[in-house]
């Protein structure tokens, strides 16, 4: 798949089955996350995998903060469950460093540009995946739990694997609507 493609046709996926990237094509997808654009070389990310055990330790603290928010059961399930729509999580962590030439915000973004780095290397490699970041990544239990504190942020999840379904096709989007030239 050439690139332009890659870019212009990118959908999110989200039936994914086993297998999930290992190997060579693992190492590509986070060599493409460590490839962000990065301000002041800060590398102002960390990149969590988990697969099969650590799936399970995912849940178990989605559960825990489902919990201690008292939701309903309906929605301690869900959270219980979610870690299981893929083989294969990313917790996506702006780790942010002080620096008076490159704002918080911007090393955010930066962040966001690996996870988005990484899904495309994923899909690039016959694999696929969508991001979801949701109430949980700001949620205090789940903080603790990624060591997230001050101005570091779960930027987002990452899940990939093997897509179970052919892709609807790309919407397509006027570009009049959204751009101005100066």
């Amino acid at each position: 798949m050439d690139a332009i493609t890659l870019l212009t046709q990118r959908r999110s996926i989200p039936r994914l089955l086993a297998p999930a990237p290992t190997g060579e094509a693992l190492d590509n997808m986070l060599a493409a996350g460590l490839r962000a654009p990065d301000h002041g070389a800060l590398t102002p990310w960390e990149f969590v995998v988990a697969t099969g055990e650590g799936l399970d330790k995912l849940s178990a603290i989605l559960k825990s903060a489902a919990e201690a928010g008292n939701e309903e059961d309906a929605v301690v399930e869900k959270a219980t469950k979610s870690p299981y729509r893929a083989p294969m999580v990313i917790t996506v962590i702006a780790r942010t460093k002080q620096h008076d030439k490159v704002p918080v915000i911007e090393q955010h973004i930066s962040a966001g540009c690996a996870a988005q780095a990484m899904q495309m290397a994923a899909v690039a490699q016959g694999f696929q995946g969508f991001w979801r970041t949701g109430k949980w990544a700001y949620h205090p239990v789940v903080r603790e739990a990624f060591n997230v504190s001050g101005d570091d942020e779960i930027v987002g999840f990452l899940y990939v694997g093997t897509p179970d379904c052919t892709p609807a096709g790309v919407p397509k989007r006027d570009t009049a609507k959204y751009v101005t030239y100066l």
